[in-house]
């Protein structure tokens, strides 16, 4: 997909089982807030796993935006893609996910957090509770918890969606 059309530069993925609460056009204008690629490194395993907001807990590929133009020209993600060093980051973090693109994102964000830009929990408020009734109710909320305003309802886990 990033070779095929270099004249597609942005797009917003979206799962199915989403409810939007607001004109699709005010997530694509989300890509204005993407800041330039930063060159820092930190030691991700003092946040990693951690719940927002300053938690990195990983992502959720239910609504992504993909700047397709600053991945085809990022030296660092291109390297990222080859099998080699994707199998060095799942060696790292000891990582063995089923979730396809949602865990690759979010490895790569553990070690290089400058590449993404994580939009507000608004613009994919997920509403799976599975996790607290299966080992997790005491850490549960600090990770489920999303103030402010919902733009769109994400029914992941078979969720009921709000009729509002």
């Amino acid at each position: 997909m990033l070779n095929e059309d270099e004249g597609l530069t942005r797009i917003v993925q979206l799962d199915l089982d989403l409810k939007y609460r607001t004109n699709i056009r005010d997530l694509f204008q989300e890509f204005d807030q993407f800041p330039p690629e930063a060159y820092r490194k930190e030691n991700p395993q003092t946040r990693v796993g951690d719940p927002p907001p300053d938690g990195r807990p990983g992502f959720n590929s239910g609504v992504m935006l993909l700047d397709l133009g600053a991945m085809r020209n990022s030296a660092l993600y291109n390297k990222l893609l080859e099998p080699s060093n994707v199998a060095k980051l799942a060696d790292h973090y000891r990582f063995r996910g089923h979730l396809g693109d949602q865990d690759f994102f979010t490895m790569i964000g553990m070690e290089h957090p400058e590449l993404f830009y994580s939009l507000a929990c608004g613009w994919n408020r997920q509403l799976c509770t599975w996790w607290r009734d299966h080992g997790y109710g005491d850490v549960f909320q600090m990770y489920y918890r999303c103030v402010g305003h919902v733009y769109i309802y994400h029914g992941n886990c078979n969720s009921p969606i709000p009729d509002d």
